[in-house]
């Protein structure tokens, strides 16, 4: 199934997706630097993008840059005055995310904070960054629900908020499964049936990077 799966992303992005040789890029230097290979896929980071103009996004707020392809992606969409901030654990992961950023030009629009995203996101508010429009949250699975939290916290009516990776290859439905990403994303999602301050859905995806989903939600 997987091969099918990847075969129907190369039709579309062959048909959808102009060559983007900056992307390309990126993608490559990543696999140079041996980080490890769990991007967004090219649809979906489109996908993001677009998300970003429907809802014409000044502040983006990213929880999980690894090397920035997901940044640039929704980076792109900002408008000249918008700006992105994107939180990474890994020195070296945001050393490599730099150098791809200023690759495609974005270094006004894109900040990147080094360090675990609990520590950095309290910070947010007193470095000029009281709420954002839209929250991509694609960090270390099992603190979802503190992500969550501080998604909220930065929101106002009307935010996006993206979550990656929830479907686990479809363990999110086994309530026994002890692997804490599937942990945190069933944390995640008892969080979002629970929390009154946002309207949620999740959907599931295949493709190059196998079986897996989106949840995402608005602010009221």
């Amino acid at each position: 199934m997987r091969e099918i799966w990847g075969n129907v992303d190369e039709y579309f992005i062959s048909n959808l997706h102009p060559q983007d040789m900056v992307l390309e890029h990126v993608l490559q230097a990543n696999h140079e630097a041996g980080l490890p290979s769990i991007d967004v896929t090219p649809t979906q980071g489109k996908f993001l993008y677009l998300l970003a103009k429907l809802k014409g996004a000044k502040r983006i707020l990213e929880i999980g840059t690894l090397g920035g392809y997901s940044s640039i992606w929704m980076g792109r969409a900002l408008p000249e005055d918008g700006k992105l901030v994107t939180l990474e654990y890994s020195q070296k992961h945001a050393e490599v995310a730099r150098e791809n950023i200023k690759k495609a030009r974005l270094e006004p629009k894109i900040e990147i904070m080094v360090g675990p995203a609990l520590e950095s996101l309290p910070t947010l508010k007193d470095k000029g960054y009281p709420s954002f429009d839209f929250i991509f949250i694609d960090a270390d699975k099992p603190n979802n629900p503190h992500y969550l939290k501080w998604a909220l916290a930065y929101s106002q009516p009307g935010t996006v908020i993206i979550g990656d990776n929830v479907v686990r290859n479809g363990r999110v439905a086994d309530q026994n499964n002890e692997d804490p990403d599937v942990k945190g994303s069933r944390a995640l999602i008892d969080l979002l049936a629970k929390e009154s301050r946002i309207e949620a859905t999740a959907l599931q995806t295949v493709g190059s990077k196998g079986y897996d989903g989106f949840v995402m939600g608005i602010v009221k």
